[in-house]
Parts: C-alpha cells; sequence; structure tokens
C-alpha cells in the first residue's frame, strides 16, 4: 500500500505553528513517505525562506525516513510578477514552486491561475477553487497538478476542482495546507477528502496514492 504523500505545508518560516523539524517528524510518526514544505513568499522573503527550508531538508533527509522536499508557495503575488518569482524559486533550488490560486475566500488577484498554468517552472496550483474549464484544459496541457484540499473555506471549492480537472483530463492532488499538526491527514482521512470531492474509489486511490507518486518522480 502506498504511504501518505502531502505535498502542501507551512511552518515557523512562514504563518505555521511547526518548525520545519517536528512538522517532519509528525509527518513520518503518521506512516508519510514524503512531506512537502511549501511556505508563503513574495519577492520580499524568497530567498530567505528557500535558504532555511533547504539547510532543514538536508538536515532531515539525512536523519529521517521520510522525504523533505523543498518548496515555496508564490502567496497573492500579482500575476505579471509570477513567471520572474517561480523562475527565482527554481534557482534557489525549490523543487517545489506551488502558486495560491484563485479563491471565494481570499482576494486572490484575477488571471492569477492563468499566470501559473502558464509559467513552466510552476508545477503545483494549490486551492484553485475559480478554476474555469479552459484553466483545467491549460493545466492538463502544462502538465501542472491541481489541489484539492483539507483546509478549511479552500475545500468549499474541492467538487468543482475535481469536475473541472476530470472532464479535461488535468492531474489532481489531495494536500492538507497544513499550518497546526491537527492539519495533517492520514492516508484513510486523505481518501475521504477526495471521495467527498465527488471522486470514487478508483479515482480517489489515484488521487491520494499514484498522482503524489508521479509527481516526485518528476522533481
Amino acid at each position: 500500500m502506498m504511504k501518505r504523500i502531502d505535498l502542501h505545508t507551512h511552518t515557523l518560516l512562514s504563518d505555521g505553528e511547526l518548525v520545519p523539524a517536528e512538522l517532519a517528524r509528525r509527518a513520518e510518526d503518521m506512516d508519510y513517505e514524503a512531506i512537502g514544505l511549501t511556505d508563503h513568499v513574495d519577492s520580499s522573503n524568497l530567498e530567505w525562506v528557500a535558504k532555511q527550508t533547504l539547510e532543514a531538508a538536508k538536515d532531515l533527509n539525512e536523519t529521517l525516513d521520510i522525504r523533505v522536499v523543498t518548496g515555496v508557495e508564490l502567496t497573492h503575488v500579482p500575476p505579471s510578477k509570477i513567471s520572474e518569482l517561480a523562475k527565482k524559486a527554481r534557482e534557489l533550488n525549490m523543487e517545489i514552486v506551488a502558486v495560491h490560486g484563485e479563491t471565494s475566500i481570499e482576494p486572490v488577484l484575477e488571471g492569477t491561475n492563468k499566470a501559473a498554468l502558464e509559467c513552466d517552472e510552476v508545477n503545483l496550483l494549490v486551492h484553485p477553487g475559480l478554476i474555469t474549464s479552459d484553466q483545467a484544459e491549460l493545466a492538463r496541457d502544462t502538465q501542472t497538478y491541481l489541489e484539492l484540499t483539507s483546509r478549511r473555506g479552500h475545500c468549499l471549492a474541492n467538487g468543482q476542482i475535481a469536475k473541472l480537472a476530470q472532464k479535461a483530463g488535468a492531474s489532481l492532488l489531495v494536500n492538507t495546507d497544513a499550518h497546526v499538526p491537527e492539519d495533517l491527514l492520514t492516508r484513510e482521512e486523505a481518501l475521504m477528502v477526495a471521495k467527498g470531492a465527488g471522486l470514487n474509489e478508483g479515482e480517489a486511490r489515484k488521487v491520494v496514492g499514484s498522482n503524489p507518486q508521479k509527481f516526485l518522480e518528476g522533481l
């Protein structure tokens, strides 16, 4: 059975509650295979967060039986700046470059989803609640993963995201957007999130199991 993989979490490097070491250890204790550290960044803190994340991941990957994946989440970045900052994140050796998608519960600028999906350096669009069918098709064409989330508020659009992604043939993942220890999900809980978005058993297992594995293999 495939272990749990969560590619969207936050630590004290942005607005999370835990240092990277504790977050990784708690995930390891829950039998996770991998966890992505993707703290919030914009032009003001990208270099600092990337440096700290790399240092933490190096130490943890040498000592824990869980893969700690480096990343950032470009958050409320103007669409015209997404490509520039995503390229910089790649130059700073970030494995995951996520973009905070357009959502009904936060004032993310219109055009953010499209700009993220058109950027080659972005490989994950998180909680893109206001996604359109055209954007889901773009995600398919650019092989950008779309997120189903357990995060309160953002999860309200999971059904719409799943519906459009399935119709377009875009790839989905289930992530937590964890900020506190209680946000982490077991594999069975992640499957419930996928099923709650309208996926059947086989589709849910793909979104929770083989899709995250494929994401990791492509890094």
